[in-house]
């Protein structure tokens, strides 16, 4: 570890070209700023946001308003038949669900919140299947709009794929996966033509990107800092002197030989000597802390978070929420309290239906 745990050295912007040359786009890229706003009332708008405590993205509204029109009496299971998805977590209050819930005190923090699923992930469509696939929206802060919508299949680990920057190019682009997967296959084949369409259609109106990196995205990854184990990155404020973030001192491959060592260690003494590294880095984060550098502490707890391990929740207690609060994010802090007290591999994910 030794030299290691210094600040990051701000990297030169990469241009998106190819040759010199500018790739040329097949699909909208941009999307147009100031989307028109969908018919969904104010007053559940309002509901959404109260639940959640976020905002909620215009392409939300949209889409639900779209599915609506593909099945009127449940858009919920607009993308079932087809697709195999299913409108989950916000989507649930804008169909009025949560008015008979049979919870008398749901937990919005934890609605179809799975085992990986970091405080800044919202799912919003959940899969059918026994790897536990669901989309949901991504957010950088509890502030802000998601930055992209992202996939992750539990039972395959903590990956966040990025599926674009609205719900329409995500589907569109799970529709495609979905296409390939069939090849010469005509059964349903049919069927997703015509629902790719109508996203395409729809998307288009609305000046939406189906690109799996839009441009805005593509902006957000010249800020990243880290990738992290669950590969959808962090963002954290950085000022002009590098203040905000400093590497850990190891590597991604070297964490989890640590984090490897300390949970398939065959004895307690074992156990702690093989935590011995891992005091080490918070020291450093201690340090990094006391030099404004939040990220770092960030970055630790969030890939001990992704390992997965009840052998460090009470470190990532410690870690992640004080994170969270120097970096004034303190409702992804109370999320992450509230899916540490009722982390589990289950699908007891419905908080409308269990109490």
């Amino acid at each position: 570890m030794t030299g290691r745990g210094k600040r990051k050295p701000k990297s030169t912007p990469q241009a998106d070209s190819t040759n010199g040359e500018l790739r040329k786009k097949t699909r909208p890229e941009e999307p147009t700023v100031g989307l028109a706003f969908a018919d969904v009332s104010t007053g559940l708008r309002e509901e959404v946001e109260r639940l959640y405590k976020l905002r909620m993205p215009e392409d939300f509204y949209h889409f639900w308003e779209f599915c609506s029109r593909l099945c009127p009496e449940s858009p919920r299971d607009a993308l079932k038949e087809t697709l195999g998805l299913r409108l989950v977590g916000p989507f649930d209050i804008l169909a009025e669900a949560h008015r008979n819930s049979a919870n008398p005190q749901p937990n919005y923090h934890l609605h179809w919140r799975y085992f990986y699923d970091p405080p800044e992930y919202q799912t919003i469509l959940q899969g059918t299947g026994d790897t536990q696939l669901h989309l949901g929206y991504y957010r950088d802060s509890p502030d802000s709009l998601p930055v992209f919508v992202g996939e992750n299949e539990v039972k395959k680990g903590c990956t966040i794929s990025q599926m674009g920057d609205n719900m329409f190019a995500a589907v569109y682009l799970f529709l495609g996966k979905k296409r390939k997967e069939k090849g010469g296959r005509k059964e349903g084949g049919g069927a997703l033509g015509i629902l790719g369409e109508e996203l395409r259609e729809r998307a288009e109106s609305l000046g939406l990107s189906l690109e799996q990196k839009s441009k805005a995205m593509k902006l957000r990854d010249k800020k990243v800092v880290t990738k992290t184990f669950h590969g959808a990155g962090l963002v954290v404020p950085v000022d002009k002197n590098d203040v905000g973030y400093r590497e850990l001192p190891e590597t991604d491959a070297g964490l989890k030989r640590v984090c490897k060592a300390i949970v398939e260690a065959r004895s307690d003494e074992e156990r702690m000597k093989a935590f011995g590294p891992l005091q080490e880095m918070i020291t450093f984060v201690q340090f990094a802390n006391d030099e404004c550098d939040y990220g770092m502490g960030l970055e630790l707890g969030m890939d001990l978070f992704c390992y997965g391990s009840h052998y460090f929740t009470k470190v990532i207690r410690q870690l992640l929420p004080l994170a969270y609060n120097l970096l004034k994010r303190g409702l992804f802090g109370e999320i992450l309290e509230a899916h540490l007290t009722r982390r589990s591999e289950d699908d007891s994910l419905d908080q409308l239906s269990s109490g």
